[in-house]
């Protein structure tokens, strides 16, 4: 959370070099704002969790709303791994990037009739179902394709995942999954089903869980259901375990859960599990290997609280406004400056512009380079261009070397697609 007073420890040698490249060179050459990404971090996520999971039969479905840059999915590609997607536009991105539409999920509560039949066309594995509706939606498309679609039911087993309300998604009020009993009515009609394969089970309670209970009860319910479900003679081929692994946005402070211990609780909970086993992680893949860097506009010196402001902004980073989060903020100045409090803020006319409050930093002074961390994760994926701001670059570094892997948007860009209102209709 923002508002209390902390302090960050002053740049190092080793805070401004990553993956093997100059971040002050990098911002230098492209500007700020930027968002950079180390693929060496994304690779080591990748190795640690795919050692873990060794034996399962198991596939890594990467969740694309985290980091949607085509880069990133490539590199997710390359290393064998699947995607989680909840829209249209995440499919044609994943399969631009070169993600296989058989290592690919479907999730989300709003899937259209159009997005049904554009995923049934590219032949994704599976779709993760979240509603009665729904069901009935992708049976009526599916047979008008003349297709069987592999769906299973997303089991909203009523945990709280102990993180933040706007992030949590396995609650009974929530808006995501049905209750089991729900699910149950679904798989004991299952035989009108002549178009839909409804053979998995999906539960997702929420996103930066820092505790395995949580994840334990949701998988150990789950599990119930499944063995249930056996019983009754229905055959369950996938069970989809979600994702919500939290990362260490507070240095001291958060302490993710262990890959191997999450690993150890699926293992548990699914023993005896003959079908595939999902996983959906996205932020924890990738947030620890993004920064935000940006300059010092100018220091303002308000009556009660000093103002360090930014040329990034909410729209560049929206999570501090919009969930109260954490980011460790780190100046790339000489250590041995004094240390000043301030209220780190950008330049948007909002009051909700602030990353964070409080917070001790050595002295800044405009032009000042400045690192935001674990920014690799719902930052440039939630990005906009509110008050008119262009979308900002991203870089992607690789041991050494780095390529841009989005320009920075150009003013003509960001209108594009805008017109005067000279042709005029009548509906």
């Amino acid at each position: 959370m923002t508002a209390t007073t902390a302090h960050t420890a002053p740049a190092s040698a080793d805070t401004a070099c990553r993956d093997g490249v100059d971040l002050p060179a990098v911002a230098r050459r492209v500007g700020t704002p930027c968002h950079v990404y180390s693929a060496s971090a994304i690779h080591a996520r990748i190795d640690a969790l795919q050692t873990a999971l060794h034996g399962l039969d198991a596939l890594v479905c990467y969740a694309a709303k985290a980091n949607s840059n085509v880069a990133v999915l490539q590199l997710i590609a390359n290393a064998g791994l699947g995607a989680d997607i909840v829209s249209g536009g995440e499919l044609w991105r994943c399969l631009y990037a070169g993600i296989p539409a058989d290592r690919i999920v479907f999730s989300g509560v709003g899937k259209t009739a159009e997005e049904i039949a554009d995923a049934l066309d590219a032949g994704v594995a599976r779709f993760n179902v979240e509603s009665a509706d729904e069901l009935q939606l992708l049976q009526h498309v599916a047979a008008a394709r003349n297709v069987v679609a592999n769906a299973s039911a997303r089991i909203n087993p009523d945990v709280d995942a102990l993180t933040h309300a706007k992030i949590s998604t396995g609650k009974s009020e929530n808006k995501f999954g049905v209750s089991i009993d729900e699910a149950r009515q679904w798989f004991a009609s299952s035989a009108a089903l002549t178009h839909v394969r409804l053979d998995g089970l999906h539960v997702h309670i929420g996103s930066q869980m820092l505790s395995l209970d949580p994840i334990r009860a949701a998988l150990q319910r789950v599990a119930a259901f499944w063995r249930e479900l056996t019983a009754a003679g229905h055959t369950i081929r996938s069970i989809d375990v979600g994702g919500g692994l939290g990362v260490c946005y507070r240095a001291g402070h958060d302490h993710p859960v262990p890959v191997n211990d999450y690993a150890g609780a699926i293992r548990e909970a699914l023993a005896g599990f003959e079908g595939r086993i999902l996983l959906e992680p996205g932020r924890w893949l990738v947030a620890e290997a993004g920064v935000l860097l940006t300059r010092v506009v100018r220091i303002k010196h308000g009556r009660e609280r000093k103002f360090l402001i930014l040329d990034a902004a909410m729209n560049d980073l929206l999570r501090p406004s919009l969930y109260d989060a954490w980011h460790d903020i780190v100046p790339l100045v000489d250590a041995t400056r004094p240390s000043q409090t301030y209220d780190v803020v950008g330049p948007v006319c909002e009051t909700g512009d602030t990353f964070a409050r409080g917070r001790e930093l050595p002295e800044c002074r405009a032009g000042d380079l400045v690192m935001i961390k674990a920014t690799g994760a719902y930052g440039a994926s939630m990005a906009s261009t509110y008050n008119s701001r262009p979308l900002a670059a991203e870089v992607l570094l690789d041991r050494g070397r780095y390529a841009v892997v989005r320009e920075r948007q150009t003013f003509e860009e960001m209108v594009a697609g805008e017109q005067s209102a000279d042709q005029w209709e009548t509906a």
